[in-house]
């Protein structure tokens, strides 16, 4: 009887994995596709060093747009074929995919920041501080984000550090609107009023008790801006204003790939289907997001 009962594996993996299982029927095959291209975006990202078979300057004039095998390249050495200057275009991919998730990470952070900050010092002081940051929303709101990156861009010149921190003023003025809303109400209900009386400091409300109720909102709010940014730093660096050579972003390779678009599409394809699959899986999956995390629409 011991041997048979050391034989019988425990109930409790079972049962953990068919609960994971059960959940994971009640996503979407649609969402499970995007997280599923997601991940890959992010293992790429991460080991983008490891896995890209060139270094993305490496160049060889004697493959000079060679082909890729869905053109009827024979090249192995090159599956998705090469550029102008006989660059592998699938390393360089690998490296946009990273430098382009980088710049749209960092920024979406620093606009989430920003924006919440500045939606909780509204929020707090009221008065003038309120009016002021109103104001700030408001101008932010009716200027157009390519002009105003243009303007910077063509007076204090161009490097990464600016160009992130550029991206993350991006969409801030959503974030501080949501922020001072939903704070404002957090301050009319009892968890807020009750912490206050109770002696804690206005640090410890917001972050500790305000800051997790909204955000799941927040969450949700960046899935829309981390799109937003890839497909504008697409298109800065499309015109030649974002990330400089010898760097490379998705939105680099679609702008030199442009020139060869009759004579070598797949230069300009492979990083443009990046954008599209990226930027959809995200928007999807926020919507996903959105209506599992949002109470009222349960």
């Amino acid at each position: 009887m011991a041997l048979n009962d050391a034989a019988v594996p425990p109930a409790l993996p079972a049962f953990g994995l068919s609960r994971l299982w059960r959940r994971l029927r009640r996503v979407p095959p649609l969402v499970t596709l995007c997280m599923l291209w997601l991940a890959v975006m992010i293992v790429t990202a991460l080991a983008a060093n490891l896995i890209a078979p060139y270094s993305i300057t490496a160049f060889d004039l004697k493959a000079r747009l060679v082909p890729p095998l869905l053109f009827g390249g024979k090249l192995l050495a090159h599956p998705l074929g090469t550029d102008e200057l006989g660059r592998d275009v699938l390393s360089r991919l690998i490296v946009s995919i990273r430098m382009s998730l980088l710049i749209a990470f960092f920024g979406t952070l620093i606009s989430t920041a920003l924006g919440t900050m500045l939606g909780f010092l509204a929020a707090h002081f009221r008065g003038k501080v309120e009016q002021l940051v109103l104001i700030a929303i408001d101008f932010q709101a009716s200027m157009p984000f390519m002009i105003i990156a243009l303007s910077v861009l063509a007076f204090f010149g161009n490097s990464l550090v600016l160009f992130v921190a550029l991206m993350g003023f991006n969409a801030w003025e959503r974030y501080a609107r949501i922020t001072r809303g939903l704070t404002l109400a957090a301050n009319e209900q009892g968890y807020a009023a009750a912490v206050r009386q109770l002696g804690a400091g206005p640090a410890r409300i917001y972050g500790l008790h305000i800051l997790p109720n909204i955000a799941s909102t927040l969450i949700v709010s960046m899935t829309l801006t981390f799109p937003e940014i890839i497909l504008l730093e697409s298109g800065l660096s499309f015109l030649g204003l974002g990330v400089q050579p010898p760097l490379t972003s998705l939105g680099n390779m679609v702008g030199y790939g442009r020139e060869y678009i009759t004579r070598a599409p797949w230069i300009m394809l492979a990083p443009a289907s990046v954008i599209v699959l990226t930027t959809f899986s995200i928007s999807l999956l926020g919507d996903w997001l959105r209506d599992r995390l949002d109470p009222t629409l349960r």
